[in-house]
């Protein structure tokens, strides 16, 4: 009996244990997930289907905001003061950056990121650019009834389902163009492909940003990046304008130390565009460009250079050859959203341009989402799973040897591609999506630890 007591008492001891450890497990439980953002969770990680606009960006400014720009103040004696502003700055950080180059790993110039300085907020801009983005309505009216419309307001509400650290920021601020490099430069990153439109024009919902080249080309080269030209969709771009343009650019920054030119396998040493949406226009266009007997020829004069096309669909290859492009990429950080943006059409894309003398630039990135500005389109995002669909594009991009490998993006916030700095964030009704578990600066340490990974499997390649 008092043996049958005691294991009574003990079974109860027990039962009374294991429940108070299963209370406990399940309140922890809880917690954590009222941690997790409610938006936090998994997207559709594979749909499909085109959006049926590839340009966003394609629009001169009207005159009448170009009026009120110089009402405000002039943009040309602000740009200058702010250029200033950056020298002064530059040098009185310049024992910071020695430190940083004995810290950090030399920067890899076959790592090209997309940039943009689109950003403006009312400090530096007199009102907000970009971040107050409107809703883009859908195609088909049926659909577009059903999703919100208007813009957002920021500071807490901006056009992105992600929030920056550095906040809603005006990329006019020297600090915040320091910051960015400072940041490019640890993920050893060497390129940075700046978004441009020519002298007076912008995107449908920015302001001209030509003027802010000269800053960034300092900045960059205080931090030993260099910098090449994304040539955006801009009015009227055809073969003359773009002659025009590119021999622009070249004149007017292509002395400067941190303009980036490209060894070809010949040895020359030549400039290089990235041009988006390129397919928009015509081969016989290009071709008067970009062939040598082309009537606008560029070919075998001061001003000839790596054009790298645009490649949407598998027929745009053809194109590109045609046209006299010296190459092609991807952009899209969409894997399955078109031809060229899906990691297993990489290693047919790159037979091709191997066979024809063309460069392949695959451009992988950390995720998709652009809800923010799209609210019909989340069939597109792309979950970044805490960093392994970054390392999975990657991945997919090392398997084709590529010469030079893009990044979609450092800070397009709109399209959630950004492997800038992002942080929790909760307002009223909005709850940012962020990279927790990890750090702020997690895709910048994975893009640094693929650019050593790229770096060591090259010299395997090339032995």
């Amino acid at each position: 009996i008092l043996n049958y007591d005691i294991m009574a008492r003990f079974r109860r001891r027990t039962c009374i244990i294991l429940l108070l450890f299963i209370l406990f497990i399940c309140s922890i439980m809880m917690a954590l997930k009222t941690l997790r953002p409610d938006r936090a969770g998994f997207g559709d990680p594979f749909g499909l289907g085109l959006l049926p606009e590839l340009q966003q960006r394609t629009v001169l400014l009207d005159s009448k905001q170009n009026l009120l720009n110089r009402a405000q103040g002039g943009t040309v004696t602000r740009v200058s003061n702010l250029h200033s502003i950056a020298v002064n700055t530059m040098k009185a950080s310049m024992s910071s950056v020695k430190k940083l180059e004995e810290e950090l790993s030399s920067p890899n110039y076959n790592f090209h990121i997309f940039y943009y300085t689109w950003y403006g907020n009312p400090q530096f801009d007199g009102k907000y650019i970009h971040w107050n983005h409107p809703l883009l309505p859908h195609w088909d009216p049926k659909i577009a009834n059903n999703y919100p419309k208007g813009r957002h307001n920021p500071p807490e509400d901006i056009g992105a389902n992600f929030y920056p650290e550095l906040g809603s920021y005006s990329s006019k601020d020297p600090t915040v163009i320091e910051a960015h490099m400072k940041q490019m430069r640890s993920a050893s990153t060497g390129v940075i492909v700046l978004s441009w439109y020519p002298p007076g024009m912008a995107d449908e919902n920015g302001e001209p940003t030509d003027d802010l080249v000269p800053i960034v080309l300092d900045y960059a080269h205080k931090y030993n990046l260099k910098v090449t030209f994304h040539i955006e969709p801009y009015k009227d771009r055809d073969d003359r304008s773009m002659y025009h343009n590119v021999k622009y650019i070249i004149d007017k920054y292509g002395s400067h130390p941190a303009f980036y030119r490209h060894k070809t396998s010949t040895g020359r040493l030549l400039p290089m565009f990235y041009v988006y949406d390129s397919y928009v226009t015509i081969p016989e266009i290009w071709a008067n460009l970009l062939t040598v007997s082309g009537s606008q020829s560029i070919r075998n004069t001061p001003y000839d250079a790596l054009f790298i096309a645009l490649l949407v669909e598998e027929r745009h290859k053809h194109d590109i050859h045609r046209s006299g492009f010296d190459g092609m990429y991807t952009y899209f950080a969409t894997n399955g959203f078109s031809y060229g943006s899906s990691h297993h059409n990489w290693a047919g894309l790159k037979a091709f341009c191997d066979s024809n003398n063309l460069m392949f630039i695959p451009s992988v990135g950390p995720g998709y989402i652009d809800t923010s500005i799209r609210p019909w389109n989340n069939h597109n995002t792309r979950n970044r799973v805490n960093g392994k669909y970054y390392e999975t594009a990657f991945s997919a991009a090392l398997l084709v040897r590529p010469e030079i490998i893009s990044i979609t993006s450092f800070n397009e916030w709109h399209e959630g591609t950004q492997i800038e700095k992002a942080v929790p964030k909760r307002t009223g009704q909005v709850v940012y999506l962020d990279y927790k578990p990890h750090k702020p600066n997690v895709y910048l340490e994975l893009t640094q630890k693929w650019s050593e990974k790229y770096r060591k499997e090259q010299e395997q390649w090339l032995m």
